[in-house]
């Protein structure tokens, strides 16, 4: 299957090349590059991408593609604070034309890069059919180009939905500006797991090696099972509150202590989600997952052979908003970010 990748360069398009190119697939990337300095254990292999920024892509820019992994958006919250219009013009906007390329062109399966913080906040245990409730521009995003590329569905364009839980893991395009990633790398660089809130939201964590899998299981699934359907990806047993993934770190890094923020300061952003329709389609992919205190091992391991320095973990490279903001002010982006030629 011959499988184009927006995003490929980025922090989980780095990981899910290879697991595609693993099982057989032929690869080719679209990506606007903006991370390639977040190198952090090993560089990528080239592949062939298509030189065309995600907003201006066209039908016959697909030409031969079978498959579609759709990852590329402006990747968390703060991101979204910077413009909420550039989020709903790259996340929404733009995702749903790429669908409808995607479908003039022929391409057979669309498999969409949602998110479970479309959820937002609530005290149930969340499944596919819970409402949204969004707490910022990222998940508003996600949900309108949910319902748009829904409605683009056909016998002959198939597009699945999945809502990932909060990434994890070492990449060779890292992002620091995650939970377990950062409050690893606080453990690591200072002695300290700091948590700036009271510690008791939930989060849903998922390696970035299972989302990974993730998607190639439902590339390769039968049509009927996948086709026009959301899932949540993750695992049920993978839902922590942060104070829990930050006692871990403290077991795993040696020589570290927790540190709260005040107990007043809480985080919005509290769900737990269930996982089951997902580990029920595909259930051998359970029996291979990575867990909380795994994912902090390796990153353990990672970040001692890059000696990763404080200064590292709080610059540009591997916080997605800072390095945006660096190439802005250095005259290289535009303020709707695209290069300047």
């Amino acid at each position: 299957m011959k499988v184009l990748l927006t995003g490929h360069d980025g922090y989980i398009g780095a990981v899910m090349t290879r697991v595609f190119q693993d099982a057989g697939h032929t690869v080719s990337g679209l990506d606007t590059g903006f991370f390639t300095e977040a190198a952090l254990g090993g560089e990528l292999e080239p592949i062939e991408t298509i030189p065309v920024d995600l907003r201006d892509i066209k039908a016959s820019d697909l030409a031969g593609i079978d498959a579609i992994a759709h990852l590329a958006a402006l990747s968390n919250d703060p991101l979204g604070d910077i413009n909420p219009d550039l989020t709903f013009d790259i996340n929404y906007e733009a995702s749903v034309s790429l669908a409808k390329a995607a479908r003039e062109a022929g391409v057979k399966r669309f498999v969409y890069s949602s998110s479970c913080s479309m959820y937002g906040a609530s005290d149930e245990v969340l499944d596919e059919n819970a409402e949204f409730n969004p707490l910022t521009p990222y998940a508003e995003s996600k949900i309108r180009a949910e319902i748009d590329i829904r409605e683009l569905a056909t016998d002959t364009f198939s597009p699945t939905y999945m809502r990932n839980a909060t990434a994890y893991g070492a990449s060779p395009r890292f992002r620091a500006d995650i939970v377990l990633n950062n409050l690893t790398c606080w453990a690591f660089t200072t002695g300290e797991v700091k948590i700036l809130s009271d510690g008791m939201a939930w989060r849903p964590i998922v390696h970035i090696e299972d989302i990974s899998r993730a998607f190639l299981a439902v590339l390769e699934a039968p049509r009927e099972t996948v086709h026009n359907e959301a899932f949540n990806i993750g695992f049920t047993d993978e839902n922590y509150l942060v104070r829990d993934i930050a006692e871990i770190v403290k077991e795993v890094v040696v020589d570290c202590n927790v540190t709260y923020g005040s107990e007043r300061t809480v985080d919005p952003r509290s769900y737990r989600v269930d996982f089951t329709k997902f580990e029920t389609a595909f259930p051998d992919l359970k029996g291979t997952k990575w867990t909380a205190r795994e994912g902090v091992k390796e990153l353990y391991e990672t970040f001692k052979r890059a000696n990763l320095t404080l200064e590292d973990f709080q610059g540009r490279k591997y916080v997605r908003l800072n390095q945006l903001k660096h190439l802005m002010d250095s005259g290289e982006l535009k303020t709707d970010l695209r290069w300047v030629q």
